[in-house]
C-alpha cells in the first residue's frame, strides 16, 4: 500500500512538473492609445503571429488606453518588470535620460516618410536603440504613426495666433521649446488625460497625428484643426532586457519574426489610418479642418526651425546634422 502511494504521488509530482513545463511565457504588453489605432491594432498583430509562431508556448496579454500604466509610469514599470513589453512614444526617451531620441520631436526635420524611413531603418536608428540598453531597456522595433497637426478652440493659420494659448504637449525639452517658438504657452499631461483636460478648458489644444484625435474624441472638443505636418509622432517598440536575454534562443527568434511581421503590417496602415480619420473628422462636422497655405508654411517654419539651433546641445549637434544628411538624400 505504501509503495502504491508513493507511486501514485510521483506520477502526480511528474504532471505537475509536466504542466509546470508547459506553461506559456506570459507577455504583457501595455500601451496608452486605442485599439483600433496604428499601434493598436500592430500589438494586437504582434501577439497573434506570436502566439502562433511559438505554438502557444508565449500568451502576449495587451493591455490599450493606459488600463495599466500612465505616460509617466509603464517606462519605470518596464524597468521593474510589472510589465515586459511597451511601444512608447519617443518623446519618453528623453526624460528616461537617453535625451538622443528627442532629435524625432524636432519640427520640420523629416521632409517625408521615405526620408523617416531611411533614419529609423538605418545605422542612427539602430544606434539609438542600443542607447537604451543600459537602462535595462531592449529596442525592437520602431513603429510609424505619422506627422502631426494643430488643434484648438480658434484657427491656427499663422505663429502669431499661438499667443497665450495653452497647448498640450509630451514631457519633451523639444516640444516645450517648439510650442514657446510658436508663442504658445506648453502644458505637459499624460495622453489619458487629454480629452478631460481640452473639454474642461484646461488646456486650449493640442497636438497629435488624426488617428489619435480621432479614436480619443479629441475633435467633439475642438473646433479648429489646422493640417500643419510639423512634426513626427513614432514609437519604440522596446522589452525589459533581462527577461529578453533570458528567453530560450528558438522563442526569442520566432518573437523577432513576430515582431518584424507587426512592423511591416503597422507601417501599411499607419498612413491609411490618418487619412481616414482625418475625414471621419471632416464628416463629423464639429471641427473646421484648415489646410496651410504655401505661404503661412514659410510662416511656421521660420519660426520653429530655430527650434534645431537651440536644442544642439541637449540633442547632440553631431547627430541632428547625421540626420539632416541622411535625409537630404531622400
Amino acid at each position: 500500500m505504501q509503495i502504491k502511494t508513493l507511486v501514485a504521488a510521483f506520477a502526480v509530482a511528474l504532471s505537475m512538473n509536466a504542466a509546470w513545463a508547459q506553461a506559456p511565457i506570459v507577455i504583457k504588453f501595455s500601451h496608452v492609445v486605442a485599439t483600433d489605432t496604428p499601434k493598436g491594432q500592430a500589438a494586437e498583430r504582434f501577439k497573434e503571429q506570436a502566439e502562433k509562431l511559438t505554438k502557444g508556448r508565449v500568451k502576449v496579454e495587451v493591455y490599450p488606453n493606459s488600463q495599466l500604466y500612465k505616460d509617466k509610469e509603464e517606462l519605470e514599470a518596464l524597468q521593474l518588470g510589472a510589465v515586459q513589453m511597451l511601444a512608447p512614444s519617443l518623446a519618453k526617451f528623453g526624460p528616461l535620460g537617453v535625451k538622443e531620441f528627442e532629435a524625432f520631436d524636432l519640427p520640420y526635420i523629416f521632409p517625408s516618410k521615405a526620408a523617416l524611413y531611411a533614419v529609423t531603418e538605418g545605422p542612427i536608428g539602430k544606434g539609438l536603440l542600443k542607447k537604451l540598453e543600459p537602462k535595462g531597456i531592449t529596442g525592437l522595433a520602431y513603429w510609424d504613426n505619422g506627422f502631426k497637426i494643430m488643434s484648438a478652440n480658434k484657427p491656427l493659420h499663422v505663429p502669431a495666433d499661438f499667443r497665450g494659448q495653452k497647448m498640450r504637449i509630451q514631457s519633451s525639452k523639444v516640444l516645450d521649446a517648439q510650442m514657446r517658438a510658436l508663442g504658445a504657452n506648453p502644458q505637459v499631461l499624460a495622453f489619458s488625460e487629454v480629452y478631460q483636460a481640452l473639454q474642461t478648458g484646461v488646456v486650449d489644444g493640442t497636438e497629435n497625428p488624426p488617428s489619435n484625435m480621432y479614436t480619443q474624441k479629441m475633435h467633439e472638443v475642438q473646433k479648429h484643426l489646422t493640417v500643419s505636418n510639423h512634426g513626427y509622432l513614432g514609437y519604440a517598440v522596446i522589452v525589459n532586457k533581462k527577461f529578453w536575454d533570458g528567453l530560450p534562443a528558438d522563442i526569442r527568434a520566432q518573437l523577432e519574426q513576430a515582431m518584424r511581421d507587426a512592423t511591416t503590417f503597422e507601417k501599411a496602415i499607419a498612413q491609411r489610418d490618418n487619412d481616414l480619420a482625418l475625414e471621419a473628422i471632416r464628416k463629423a462636422g464639429k471641427t473646421t479642418i484648415y489646410n496651410l497655405t504655401p505661404a503661412e508654411q514659410a510662416q511656421w517654419r521660420q519660426a520653429l526651425l530655430p527650434v534645431h539651433k537651440q536644442m544642439e546641445g541637449r540633442i547632440g549637434k553631431d547627430l541632428i546634422q547625421a540626420i539632416s544628411r541622411e535625409t537630404a538624400k531622400k
